[in-house]
C-alpha cells in the first residue's frame, strides 16, 4: 500500500519531472529507494498510482493550453471542410502535425512499454539513463546552435512550417521516455531544438504533443483503479494526483517564461551529475 505522506510526496515530485526534461518515471524509481520505502516498481498497485498521476498532469496541461487547443481544433475542422491546408490555416496543419507525431509514440509504447519498464525499473538503471539523458540534453544543445534562427513573429507559423517528416522524428524520439531515466518531455524538446525550433517552440510543441498521448496511456489503464480489488488504492491516488495537478499547474507556467530566454543546459547538467552520482552511490548500498 501507498500511505496518503507518500502519495503527495510521489504526487509533487511527478508534477515536476514530468515536465521538467528530468524524467518522472525515473525520479519515482530512485526516490522511493533512496528513502528506504518498500515498494515493489512493477506492482501493479503502484503502476495505476502513476497512472493517476499522469492523467491529472495531462488534464493540467490541457487546461493551461486550452484556447491553443480550442484554436487547433478550429483549424483541423476547417481543413476537413477544404480538404486541404492552406498556408492561411497554420493551426490547421499544427494540429495534423501533432496527429502525426503522436502516433510513433503510441504504438511503440503499446508494443514495448510493459518490456522495457520491467526490464529497466532498477534504480541503477534509472540512475544510468539519468546519466545518459544529460548527455541527450548536451547534445541537443551543442546541434541547435547549427541551425539558423527562425524570423517568423507568429508561434504558430513557426511551429506549423515543420514538415510531416519532422513531426514523427520528434514523436519518435520522445519514445525514449520508456526506458526510466529518459525524459519525455527533454526527448521532444531536443527533437524540437533539431528540427529548428526555439526553445520556447520547441517546449510548447513538446507540451502540446504530450497531453494527449499521457492522456489516453492513462485513460487506457486508470478504469482498473475502479475495480474491487483495487478501492483501497483510491485515496492515495486521488491524493497523489492532486498534488500532481498543483505542481504541474505551476511548472508548466515557470517554464513556458523559463524557455523564453533560457536553454536546456542547467537541466543537463543535474541530469549527468545526479545520474553520475547515484550510479556511484547505487553500487555502494
Amino acid at each position: 500500500m501507498i500511505s496518503l505522506f507518500q502519495a503527495i510526496a510521489l504526487g509533487l515530485l511527478q508534477g515536476v519531472t514530468e515536465l521538467f526534461p528530468i524524467s518522472s518515471l525515473g525520479h519515482s524509481i530512485i526516490l522511493p529507494h533512496l528513502l528506504g520505502w518498500e515498494m515493489d516498481r512493477n506492482d501493479h498497485a503502484f503502476l495505476i498510482f502513476l497512472v493517476g498521476t499522469h492523467f491529472a498532469t495531462a488534464t493540467v496541461l490541457f487546461f493551461y493550453f486550452l484556447e491553443d487547443w480550442m484554436k487547433i481544433l478550429r483549424g483541423m475542422y476547417h481543413s476537413l471542410v477544404h480538404r486541404g491546408i492552406s498556408e492561411q490555416n497554420p493551426l490547421g496543419k499544427l494540429g495534423w502535425l501533432l496527429v502525426v507525431g503522436t502516433i510513433p509514440a503510441g504504438i511503440l509504447g503499446l508494443l514495448f512499454q510493459d518490456a522495457l519498464r520491467g526490464l529497466f525499473v532498477s534504480p541503477r538503471s534509472a540512475a544510468f539513463f539519468l546519466f545518459l539523458n544529460g548527455l541527450l540534453l548536451f547534445g541537443a544543445e551543442w546541434l541547435r546552435r547549427r541551425n539558423t534562427k527562425n524570423t517568423v513573429s507568429d508561434p504558430d507559423v513557426r511551429m506549423a512550417k515543420l514538415t510531416f517528416r519532422q513531426a514523427i522524428v520528434v514523436g519518435t524520439v520522445q519514445a525514449l521516455a520508456l526506458f526510466p531515466g529518459l525524459s519525455r518531455a527533454g526527448s521532444s524538446m531536443g527533437g524540437g531544438l533539431l528540427v529548428g525550433l526555439s526553445h520556447e517552440d520547441a517546449a510548447r510543441y513538446s507540451f502540446l504533443l504530450a497531453t494527449p498521448i499521457i492522456g489516453a496511456a492513462a485513460l487506457l489503464k486508470l478504469p482498473h483503479l475502479f475495480l474491487a480489488e483495487n478501492h483501497p488504492l483510491l485515496l492515495p491516488t486521488f491524493v497523489g494526483a492532486i498534488a500532481s495537478g498543483v505542481t504541474a499547474w505551476f511548472t508548466v507556467r515557470f517554464l513556458m517564461k523559463y524557455f523564453h530566454t533560457n536553454t536546456l543546459t542547467p537541466f543537463a547538467v543535474y541530469c549527468s551529475a545526479a545520474g553520475l552520482i547515484l550510479s556511484g552511490v547505487f553500487q555502494i548500498i
